[in-house]
Protein backbone atom coordinates (compact mmCIF):
# COMPACT_ATOMS: atom_id res chain seq x y z
CA UNK A 1 0.00 0.00 0.00
CA UNK A 2 1.38 3.54 -0.97
CA UNK A 3 0.10 6.03 0.89
CA UNK A 4 0.72 9.43 0.47
CA UNK A 5 2.38 12.18 3.20
CA UNK A 6 -0.09 15.28 4.18
CA UNK A 7 0.18 17.74 6.41
CA UNK A 8 -1.18 16.72 9.99
CA UNK A 9 -3.09 18.93 11.75
CA UNK A 10 -1.90 21.47 14.49
CA UNK A 11 -3.90 19.70 17.01
CA UNK A 12 -2.21 16.89 17.35
CA UNK A 13 1.16 15.78 19.40
CA UNK A 14 4.20 14.05 17.60
CA UNK A 15 7.28 13.00 18.77
CA UNK A 16 9.35 15.44 17.59
CA UNK A 17 7.39 18.68 19.40
CA UNK A 18 6.09 17.64 22.49
CA UNK A 19 7.17 16.73 25.74
CA UNK A 20 5.69 14.65 28.80
CA UNK A 21 5.18 16.59 32.51
CA UNK A 22 5.00 14.31 35.83
CA UNK A 23 3.50 16.35 38.01
CA UNK A 24 3.90 15.22 42.13
CA UNK A 25 2.95 11.59 42.01
CA UNK A 26 4.22 10.88 45.42
CA UNK A 27 4.34 8.37 47.87
CA UNK A 28 2.10 10.04 50.71
CA UNK A 29 -0.16 12.29 48.11
CA UNK A 30 -1.35 8.83 45.66
CA UNK A 31 -3.25 7.14 48.49
CA UNK A 32 -5.80 10.22 49.22
CA UNK A 33 -6.21 10.68 45.38
CA UNK A 34 -9.37 9.08 43.88
CA UNK A 35 -8.85 6.52 41.22
CA UNK A 36 -5.12 6.99 42.21
CA UNK A 37 -3.52 3.49 40.91
CA UNK A 38 -5.53 4.58 37.55
CA UNK A 39 -3.72 7.76 37.88
CA UNK A 40 -0.39 6.13 38.73
CA UNK A 41 -1.14 3.31 36.12
CA UNK A 42 -1.67 5.66 33.19
CA UNK A 43 1.17 7.79 34.24
CA UNK A 44 3.62 4.60 33.77
CA UNK A 45 2.40 3.92 30.67
CA UNK A 46 3.16 7.27 29.21
CA UNK A 47 6.52 7.43 30.99
CA UNK A 48 7.31 4.16 28.98
CA UNK A 49 5.75 5.30 25.53
CA UNK A 50 7.64 8.74 25.79
CA UNK A 51 10.80 6.40 26.20
CA UNK A 52 10.05 4.44 23.53
CA UNK A 53 9.52 7.39 21.25
CA UNK A 54 11.99 9.47 22.55
CA UNK A 55 10.16 12.45 24.00
CA UNK A 56 10.99 14.24 26.61
CA UNK A 57 10.54 13.66 30.52
CA UNK A 58 10.21 16.34 33.01
CA UNK A 59 8.93 15.37 36.34
CA UNK A 60 8.52 17.30 39.82
CA UNK A 61 7.95 16.65 43.36
CA UNK A 62 6.07 18.76 45.82
CA UNK A 63 7.96 19.20 48.85
CA UNK A 64 9.23 15.80 49.23
CA UNK A 65 10.96 16.13 52.98
CA UNK A 66 7.15 16.32 54.07
CA UNK A 67 5.47 14.27 51.28
CA UNK A 68 7.54 11.58 50.15
CA UNK A 69 9.49 10.80 46.85
CA UNK A 70 7.71 10.01 43.67
CA UNK A 71 5.92 6.47 43.79
CA UNK A 72 8.98 3.98 43.07
CA UNK A 73 7.51 2.29 39.57
CA UNK A 74 7.69 5.96 38.16
CA UNK A 75 10.96 7.11 40.21
CA UNK A 76 13.03 3.98 38.71
CA UNK A 77 11.68 5.41 34.82
CA UNK A 78 12.50 8.66 35.44
CA UNK A 79 15.86 10.57 35.95
CA UNK A 80 16.09 13.06 38.87
CA UNK A 81 12.83 14.98 39.82
CA UNK A 82 12.89 18.81 40.41
CA UNK A 83 11.86 20.05 43.61
CA UNK A 84 9.16 22.54 44.24
CA UNK A 85 7.26 24.52 46.91
CA UNK A 86 5.49 26.60 44.45
CA UNK A 87 1.99 24.77 43.44
CA UNK A 88 2.79 25.36 39.99
CA UNK A 89 5.70 22.97 38.00
CA UNK A 90 6.71 26.94 36.47
CA UNK A 91 8.11 27.83 39.81
CA UNK A 92 10.89 26.02 38.37
CA UNK A 93 11.57 27.61 35.37
CA UNK A 94 14.50 25.79 34.45
CA UNK A 95 12.93 22.45 33.97
CA UNK A 96 11.44 23.87 30.64
CA UNK A 97 15.53 25.31 29.69
CA UNK A 98 16.01 23.92 25.97
CA UNK A 99 12.57 22.92 25.30
CA UNK A 100 12.08 25.26 22.39
CA UNK A 101 15.43 24.98 20.87
CA UNK A 102 14.72 21.30 20.40
CA UNK A 103 11.40 22.01 19.10
CA UNK A 104 9.05 21.47 21.79
CA UNK A 105 6.06 23.74 22.07
CA UNK A 106 3.60 21.07 22.95
CA UNK A 107 3.32 19.01 26.60
CA UNK A 108 1.18 16.72 27.92
CA UNK A 109 0.78 17.20 31.72
CA UNK A 110 -0.55 14.26 33.93
CA UNK A 111 0.00 14.15 37.57
CA UNK A 112 -2.19 15.18 40.78
CA UNK A 113 -3.48 17.10 41.79
CA UNK A 114 -5.96 18.27 39.27
CA UNK A 115 -7.24 21.14 41.29
CA UNK A 116 -3.59 22.41 42.63
CA UNK A 117 -0.53 21.76 41.18
CA UNK A 118 -1.92 20.23 37.76
CA UNK A 119 -4.22 23.13 37.08
CA UNK A 120 -1.42 26.05 38.02
CA UNK A 121 1.18 23.85 35.91
CA UNK A 122 -1.19 24.26 32.79
CA UNK A 123 -2.15 27.69 33.29
CA UNK A 124 1.28 28.84 33.51
CA UNK A 125 2.39 26.85 30.93
CA UNK A 126 -0.68 28.40 28.62
CA UNK A 127 0.06 31.94 29.56
CA UNK A 128 4.10 30.87 28.67
CA UNK A 129 2.88 29.52 25.08
CA UNK A 130 3.19 26.27 25.20
CA UNK A 131 0.45 24.26 23.32
CA UNK A 132 -0.70 21.86 26.69
CA UNK A 133 -2.68 19.14 27.04
CA UNK A 134 -4.28 16.78 30.17
CA UNK A 135 -4.34 13.33 30.22
CA UNK A 136 -7.86 13.18 32.36
CA UNK A 137 -7.36 9.25 32.88
CA UNK A 138 -3.86 10.08 34.17
CA UNK A 139 -4.47 13.29 36.32
CA UNK A 140 -6.50 12.52 39.67
CA UNK A 141 -7.76 14.38 42.70
CA UNK A 142 -8.98 13.70 46.08
CA UNK A 143 -12.37 14.71 45.64
CA UNK A 144 -14.53 13.91 42.70
CA UNK A 145 -16.19 17.56 42.11
CA UNK A 146 -11.89 19.09 41.91
CA UNK A 147 -11.12 16.73 39.62
CA UNK A 148 -14.61 17.93 37.44
CA UNK A 149 -13.85 21.23 38.44
CA UNK A 150 -10.47 21.57 37.12
CA UNK A 151 -10.77 19.89 34.06
CA UNK A 152 -13.61 22.25 32.79
CA UNK A 153 -11.31 25.25 34.07
CA UNK A 154 -8.23 23.93 32.41
CA UNK A 155 -10.16 23.13 28.83
CA UNK A 156 -11.95 26.28 29.25
CA UNK A 157 -8.95 28.06 29.57
CA UNK A 158 -7.40 26.23 26.25
CA UNK A 159 -5.74 22.91 26.93
CA UNK A 160 -6.76 20.07 25.27
CA UNK A 161 -7.99 17.23 27.04
CA UNK A 162 -7.14 13.45 26.01
CA UNK A 163 -6.20 10.24 27.26
CA UNK A 164 -3.24 8.25 27.56
CA UNK A 165 -4.24 5.96 24.87
CA UNK A 166 -5.04 8.60 22.57
CA UNK A 167 -1.96 10.66 23.59
CA UNK A 168 0.39 7.37 22.96
CA UNK A 169 -1.07 6.47 19.34
CA UNK A 170 -0.98 10.08 18.53
CA UNK A 171 3.19 10.33 19.27
CA UNK A 172 3.76 7.21 17.62
CA UNK A 173 1.34 8.30 14.00
CA UNK A 174 1.57 5.19 12.57
CA UNK A 175 1.07 1.51 12.18
CA UNK A 176 4.04 0.97 10.44
CA UNK A 177 6.66 2.60 12.71
CA UNK A 178 9.17 -0.10 14.43
CA UNK A 179 8.14 1.54 17.77
CA UNK A 180 4.04 1.18 17.10
CA UNK A 181 4.06 -2.96 18.74
CA UNK A 182 5.68 -1.72 21.77
CA UNK A 183 2.86 1.11 22.08
CA UNK A 184 0.75 -1.13 21.06
CA UNK A 185 1.10 -3.50 23.67
CA UNK A 186 1.18 -1.02 26.29
CA UNK A 187 -2.56 0.21 25.24
CA UNK A 188 -3.69 -3.70 25.57
CA UNK A 189 -2.58 -3.61 29.37
CA UNK A 190 -5.28 -4.12 32.23
CA UNK A 191 -5.25 -2.35 35.18
CA UNK A 192 -3.75 -4.55 37.69
CA UNK A 193 -5.97 -5.32 40.70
Amino acid sequence: MNETASARSPELMSRDDTALLVVDIQDKLLPAIDRGRQVAWNARRLIDAARILGLPTLATEQYPKGLGPTIGELAERLSAAAEKLTFSACGRAELFDGLRQRGIHKILVCGIEAHVCVAQTVFDLLADGYRVYVAVDAVGSRFEIDYHTALERMDSAGAALTTTEAAMFEWCAAAGSPEFKQISRLARETLPD
